[in-house]
């Protein structure tokens, strides 16, 4: 199949993207700058990471000028719209109205480009979060955990609307808590980082419950449903689950996948949790067929633990 890619510079993205190439199919991939251009070392890695999977169009963001040319410049099987607005996506005063803007620019264009590009009629497949409101299961009424969460669940409805007028096919994938090679140097980036410092680790919310998943299951699972998506089959939406428990329990798992590889102690200190500004259980109920996907949990622990010896991958 041919597939048009925007955010393959992500953490996720450029899973997806080397997924999507593994399963066969080419993978053209948008980028808003020149590799040479991202001051982050960790994002241009992931780009390194992508090419060696995708082609690269640079200096082409969603919705302007060149990307409609893109879009209509040849037979697209399916459009994978996996990038958005993040800039400070955990404050507060996140702009919903601005993110939604960029997440959607020209949106109109997009989908009568895609369509008029000749061939059978594109899927559309969009990323969402678990985070967003009304998505995934859990406690409190599932609020958006946030005015970014808003932005998500905004830009669906545009897509959704959108896609059904020109007959598209769409498909939502809902991703959780996704951890791995080339994450963010976020939670478990940072108990690692604790521990091969020869410190103790810290967990402050060890009672919220999350899904954590692999990235590889989690970009398996994508390349999977966006077969489905194209062929008309399966549902709608898709929201692979991994490790459902305590962030408490989920620090102490991954402590002790990596004490079986690293000679460190990986030491923690679960603290009393009294506050729950979030939701205290927010997860996603669909449960990948690991052995279909073949995938393997041990190869993917050492996985994580090699990049952690040498923060580089193949």
């Amino acid at each position: 199949m041919q597939i048009l890619f925007t955010g393959g510079s992500s953490f996720t993205g450029c899973w997806f993207i080397s997924a999507l190439a593994h399963a066969g199919h080419t993978v053209v991939a948008t980028f808003r700058n020149r590799p040479e251009d991202y001051k982050d070392a960790l994002r241009r890695k992931r780009i390194e990471f992508a090419l060696a999977h995708a082609e690269g169009v640079f200096e082409c963001s969603f919705g302007d000028p060149e990307f409609l040319a893109l879009a209509g410049s040849r037979p697209w099987d399916m459009f994978c719209h996996h990038a958005a607005e993040v800039t400070d996506y955990k404050s507060e005063n996140f702009d919903v109205a601005s993110a939604l803007q960029a997440n959607t620019r020209n949106l109109a264009q997009v989908v009568g480009s895609l369509t008029r590009a000749g061939g059978a009629l594109p899927a559309v497949l969009l990323t969402g979060s678990v985070f967003e409101n009304d998505a995934g299961a859990g406690s409190d009424g599932l609020p958006a955990f946030s005015p970014y969460g808003l932005s998500k669940a905004f830009t669906y409805q545009a897509f959704r609307y959108h896609t059904e007028r020109a007959k598209l096919p769409l498909g939502r994938f809902v991703i959780s808590n996704p951890f791995g090679p080339l994450e963010e140097p976020r939670f478990t980036a940072y108990l690692m980082r604790t521990w091969l410092a020869g410190g103790t680790a810290t967990v402050n919310t060890p009672a919220y419950v999350r899904d954590n998943i692999h990235v590889s299951l989690l970009a398996k699972s994508y390349a999977q449903f966006a077969d489905l998506v194209i062929r008309g089959k399966g549902a709608r939406t898709f929201g692979p689950s991994g490790y459902v428990e305590t962030q408490g329990a989920f620090a102490l798992r991954f402590a002790k996948e990596m004490q079986q590889r690293f000679s460190m102690p990986c030491a923690l200190e679960l603290k009393q949790q009294t506050e729950f500004p979030e939701p205290r259980v927010r997860i996603n109920t669909d449960h990948p067929d690991t052995e279909a996907l073949l995938w393997n949990e041990t190869e993917a622990w050492d996985n994580v633990a090699a990049y952690y010896r040498q923060p580089l991958i193949n």
